[in-house]
């Protein structure tokens, strides 16, 4: 492989690892549902949100019960139903695995150190006994990507907005894509509101 397709495998590889990563961030934050009756699909009795009922009261709770038309919540006040046409958003905390982080972090260190060599020393990746060193560089890599994946999973701590009643507020959108042609590498970025 010549150093020129070298560097083309490179940035695809870059590319690739970016959208992977972007990936799971980007479907963390899913479109809230539109209608209260199919709220149980984002949400279980037992998850942590933050109620805005239709006077602008944010209240803190712990789901008790969750039906078609209407919301408990313990917490403050404990016991405190909510009917589905005074709820105006629901929002809930986002819970992270750390086993996410992990495999995430792992597989994409372990690219990142196979790439690096390959990058580097392209004689390295292509030479029969230099595949063994390569393998074992991305393998530190993959331990390192993993306590790097591990740390930054257990730092995130969200909120997304799980329902919003029809003409309850602003709904942004972030959207972004790979852009890999023979000719052109980049990212698309886009923004909606």
């Amino acid at each position: 492989m010549t150093r020129r397709h070298t560097t083309h495998a490179a940035a695809i590889l870059v590319t690739a690892a970016m959208t992977l990563v972007l990936a799971p961030v980007m479907a963390a934050a899913q479109d809230p549902v539109k209608s209260f009756d199919l709220l149980n699909t984002r949400l279980k009795p037992g998850d942590t949100v933050w109620v805005t009922d239709a006077e602008g009261r944010q209240i803190k709770g712990r789901i008790a019960t969750l039906g078609p038309s209407a919301l408990t919540l313990n917490g403050d006040q404990a016991g405190r139903t909510f009917r589905a046409d005074d709820v105006r958003v629901v929002v809930q905390q986002r819970r992270d695995s750390l086993k996410n982080g992990v495999l995430w972090g792992a597989g994409l260190g372990f690219l990142g150190g196979v790439t690096m060599v390959c990058v580097g020393d392209s004689e390295m990746c292509s030479d029969p006994e230099g595949k063994w060193g390569t393998v074992m560089i991305g393998l530190i890599g993959l331990a390192a990507g993993a306590g790097v994946g591990a740390g930054i999973d257990g730092l995130i701590h969200g909120r997304d907005v799980a329902y919003r009643a029809p003409g309850a507020g602003p709904s942004a959108r972030l959207s972004l894509a790979p852009i890999v042609t023979a000719r052109t590498k980049g990212v698309r970025l886009s923004f909606s509101f």
